[in-house]
């Protein structure tokens, strides 16, 4: 019987370079500009998380900036809308997602349409009815429904509006789709009409979505593990791992040990472990808080030895950060966490709390990085305050 491979150790310094090298984050403007970036950002990243928070932009916009300079919104809708390059759906969260992967969200789609959907359980036939009237006459936003009677809501974030409902399970069962989005305002079309298929794609099997979340993660990641690979997903991890001891067996993956993670197991392509070219040290980015390299805590903190904690619904006296904090990426280290705050009607972005953390901690370092930080939130104010 072989021996199983030993697992080869990695330091925090070589896990940091290899996942910032993956979140295409170690170089000034990885994907160009202009909507075809947008479309090749969410395309390597895999999805790009949708969120309604607004004290400063909206995290969708917020994470594409930080990949492309000169991120304009109207790149977005412009991939959505017009190029139709990416789409909306879920994935562990509402996000954008290529539309070149749509096959793989077909199969939890006719899931959906076969068997409803928990949160729109109360979702009546004659809902449904009305709803699909409309839609097969065009476009619609839920705006152009005024005749609902409201009803009470079953969860915190379900919408008073049976039509409104309707509409959202039809977006989850793959009937309509968001064609554009107007702030936070949903168009919802007809989803063969808004990519004009004279039939939809196939469904990807079972396996082939499997391949998917594995290939995805490894692409966006570098490295992996069970719990990034199926981040929110916890059914699909017994088959995740059938695949990457069939994918070490053929020497496709090596086993990883990282500093800290005790008997976590990461895995990653032979090929990224290779030496490469160092990344930019001088870039600043100024972080999301649903931003990949932060969304899943534990990892950020493993790697980066950085605990975010999102406080918006925290008591404002048990924060240590602040309401909306966005954690701080200087080269390959985060160093401190802004709590910000747009000013919309004042057009100036508000410094609410500024905390060092990890190597910010350091005085010596600190004049150095504040000057360089401070650079990066003029041009991260210019980025809020554009139309």
């Amino acid at each position: 019987m072989p021996r199983p491979t030993e697992p080869l150790a990695l330091s925090d310094a070589s896990a940091r370079r290899i996942w910032l090298r993956a979140q295409r984050l170690d170089a000034k403007a990885p994907f160009g500009e202009g909507a075809a970036a947008v479309a090749a950002a969410v395309d390597h990243l895999g999805y790009v998380q949708i969120d309604t928070i607004n004290v400063i932009e909206r995290c969708h916009h917020h994470i594409l900036f930080s990949r492309i300079p000169n991120y304009r919104r109207a790149d977005l809708k412009q991939a959505q809308s017009a190029d139709k390059s990416v789409f909306e759906y879920w994935t562990h969260a509402l996000s954008y997602i290529p539309s070149k992967d749509i096959g793989f969200f077909l199969p939890a789609m006719k899931a959906h349409k076969r068997e409803g959907h928990k949160w729109f359980s109360s979702v009546t036939p004659s809902d449904t009815r009305k709803v699909m009237r409309l839609l097969r006459a065009g476009p619609l936003t839920i705006r152009d429904i005024d005749d609902d009677v409201l009803t009470e809501k079953e969860h915190l974030w379900q919408s008073r509006k049976p039509s409104k409902r309707a509409l959202q399970l039809a977006f989850y069962g793959g009937v309509a789709t968001v064609s554009e989005r107007t702030g936070m305002l949903k168009t919802y079309e007809l989803m063969i009409r808004h990519f004009g298929w004279d039939k939809p794609p196939k469904p990807a099997s079972a396996s082939g979505f499997i391949a998917y979340l594995l290939d995805r993660a490894l692409r966006s990641q570098g490295i992996v593990s069970l719990d990034s690979i199926c981040h929110l997903d916890a059914p699909s991890k017994k088959a995740v791992r059938r695949l990457i001891d069939a994918r070490v067996r053929r020497k496709e993956l090596v086993p990883l040990a990282l500093e800290g993670a005790g008997k976590q197991e990461h895995w990653a392509r032979p090929d990224v472990l290779e030496p490469a070219a160092e990344g930019d040290p001088d870039l600043v980015h100024i972080l999301s808080p649903f931003d990949p390299l932060i969304i899943q805590r534990k990892r950020t903190e493993l790697i980066f030895g950085y605990g975010h904690r999102f406080e918006a619904y925290v008591p404002k006296q048990k924060r240590l950060f602040g309401y909306f904090a966005l954690p701080v990426l200087v080269g390959d280290e985060i160093v401190a966490a802004l709590d910000l705050k747009t000013d919309r009607q004042n057009k100036k972005l508000l410094m609410q709390k500024w905390s060092w953390v990890g190597p910010g901690k350091k005085q010596a370092a600190r004049k150095e990085l504040k000057r360089r930080i401070e650079d990066e939130l003029d041009r991260f104010e210019r980025f809020q305050l554009a139309e």
